[in-house]
């Protein structure tokens, strides 16, 4: 990939005839596949639409749009224009409309975007939070598939390629600016350490493109090396998780990219009897990545699907994030990932990794993300910014040749962020064996009693219960000044609304199993109906909001807090 000087000289250079996107829906008949030269030609026709809005080079688009062929071609457009796109998260009725309404105007303003690519279904009562600045205008997206001769302008490698928007509730999103180069770099060495063969790898994908893990590994790594994506709708896999199994079936994919969450997800919600339906045996790799890793929860979908093909070592493990354009680390590819466990006391009071063997009572487990990639370089640190001895947990700092060059429009945010040229990504973690280890996130840590727990391990455990909807429980601390520490408050959503009703067993039996597995009881387990807990852009839980909207609703709290 050093041979290209910009994504688009990439994508140029792809076969034609090799298929690139299918889109994947349920109805057989709807479905869509388009070959690369396909692809070229719909951008083409959204770059001149683009240019019949004035768009030029350096010029940021914004594309608010579903997840659709057409939406890549928007974004592959601008980039054929020199213009910087930037897709944000389409709204759905799973995001609370007040809440999305404010974070796309603060979103919008701060990009200052020229134009507002919208699809013809964008929903009119939103045109009006969508901030436009002066010289800026909405458009909507052309429905044209063919151009006219266009002559492409895409940047230079050390311009800005576009913008990504790191996780988290839409207003706090920050834009991360990122270089053709340091794209292209990061894509060279994901491909090596995951040995893609153009040949014969395909992916499967239900990841939002706003998010780096959708738009990175599932957008521009097939683009550039040329192998086909299978892209289906986050929400339409939500709805039917059944379909993950179905696609990657029928299309034989290779390699995928979920959050810890989706590992056991989908082996709950498809029904046992149908899992013989399906040939898992394609799958070379199923990365889990963008959440702390929990071997327990790949051994569970390991468990359900081994007899439908799943091979044993597809299962893998990454650390990414928007700012470093993706991948971190990366474990082997053949092998599981490492599970190694800690004396669960001297990591809870001193945040010290002394390993013992599984059968200690009280010992707790961590998986690994894997091995660092080629220039990319960790470091872990004190609150103070020492660094500290392999066996503590700290701050986990990076610095690799794919970072990015600065929070857009944000100066202030980016020289918070760095530290002697490290970027500090307020993530916890240790290394081991020449593999890094990620713990949880620093400012969601809970000091309970001088321990510090992590609030996604408790999180997890509330989660087990049948009555809890996964992935939407918020355990958090708030002060208790009769007792000088924090006490825990858990917040979870229920499957079904009419279980308000055993609200009382529920919650006996939920708190049972948080003692059971950490030793600590919860001050109060508050359950709630479908969707009240605030979700990030990224579908996870968003801890802070969830906190503030408690807060709002349960003034007892507030004196506490």
């Amino acid at each position: 990939m050093n041979e290209y000087p910009n994504l688009i000289a990439a994508l140029e250079a792809a076969p034609g005839e090799r298929p690139f996107v299918t889109r994947w829906v349920d109805d057989e008949d709807e479905r869509e596949t388009v070959t690369f030269a396909e692809f070229r030609v719909r951008a083409r026709a959204q770059a001149l639409a683009l240019r019949r809005a004035a768009v030029g080079g350096g010029d940021r688009v914004v594309i608010l749009m579903p997840q659709t062929i057409d939406a890549m071609a928007v974004f592959a457009g601008a980039m054929m224009i020199g213009a910087v796109p930037a897709f944000l998260a389409y709204p759905n009725f799973k995001v609370e409309p007040a809440k999305y309404r404010a974070g796309l105007a603060g979103v919008t303003a701060n990009l200052s975007a020229k134009v507002i690519v919208l699809d013809r279904k964008f929903p009119e009562d939103m045109l009006g939070h969508v901030s436009i600045g002066e010289g800026s205008r909405v458009i909507r997206a052309s429905a044209e598939i063919e151009g006219g001769e266009l002559e492409l302008s895409p940047l230079g490698p050390n311009e800005i390629a576009f913008i990504q928007h790191s996780a988290g509730t839409t207003g706090l999103q920050k834009g991360v600016a990122l270089t053709h180069a340091a794209v292209l770099r990061q894509l060279q060495h994901l491909a090596d350490a995951l040995r893609i063969d153009p040949q014969s790898d395909s992916i499967y994908s239900w990841l939002p493109l706003y998010h780096d893990m959708g738009l990175i590994a599932c957008f521009m790594l097939p683009m550039v090396c040329h192998i086909p994506v299978v892209m289906q709708s986050s929400l339409d896999w939500v709805m039917q998780p059944e379909s993950l199994l179905q696609a990657i079936t029928t299309c034989k994919c290779t390699l995928g990219w979920m959050p810890n969450f989706a590992f056991q997800f989908v082996p709950r919600r498809v029904p046992q009897k149908r899992w013989a339906d399906y040939d898992l045996s394609s799958l070379r790799a199923l990365i889990n990545c963008s959440e702390p890793v929990h071997a327990s929860s790949l051994r569970e979908f390991e468990s359900a699907f081994a007899a439908i093909g799943l091979k044993k070592g597809v299962l893998q493990s990454s650390y990414a994030m928007a700012e470093n354009v993706f991948a971190i680390t990366q474990s082997k590819i053949g092998r599981e990932p490492t599970e190694v466990w800690a004396d669960g006391t001297r990591f809870r009071r001193e945040h010290v990794i002394e390993v013992v063997e599984s059968s200690v009572p009280g010992a707790v487990s961590f998986a690994s993300s894997g091995s660092l990639l080629p220039c990319n370089e960790v470091q872990i640190v004190n609150d103070a910014g020492e660094p500290l001895a392999p066996e503590r947990v700290g701050e986990i700092l990076i610095r690799s040749d794919s970072l990015f060059t600065g929070y857009f429009n944000r100066p202030d945010l980016t020289s918070a962020a760095f530290v002697n040229g490290w970027y500090r990504t307020g993530d916890l973690g240790f290394p081991l064996n020449d593999e890094l280890y990620v713990v949880g996130r620093q400012k969601d840590l809970l000091i309970v009693g001088g321990e510090n727990l992590y609030p996604q391990d408790i999180e997890d455990v509330v989660a087990t219960h049948p009555a809890i909807h996964d992935g939407r429980v918020v355990a958090m601390g708030l002060y208790n000044p009769e007792l000088g520490t924090e006490d825990i408050v858990i917040v979870a959503e229920v499957e079904r609304e009419e279980l308000l009703a055993e609200s009382e067993t529920i919650e006996q039996e939920v708190r049972k199993n948080v003692v059971a597995v950490t030793g600590v009881a919860p001050r109060r387990i508050l359950l709630k109906p479908p969707r009240w807990i605030v979700k990030s852009t990224a579908g996870k839980a968003a801890r802070s909001a969830t906190r503030d909207k408690l807060l709002q609703e349960h003034p007892e709290f507030g004196d506490d807090a």
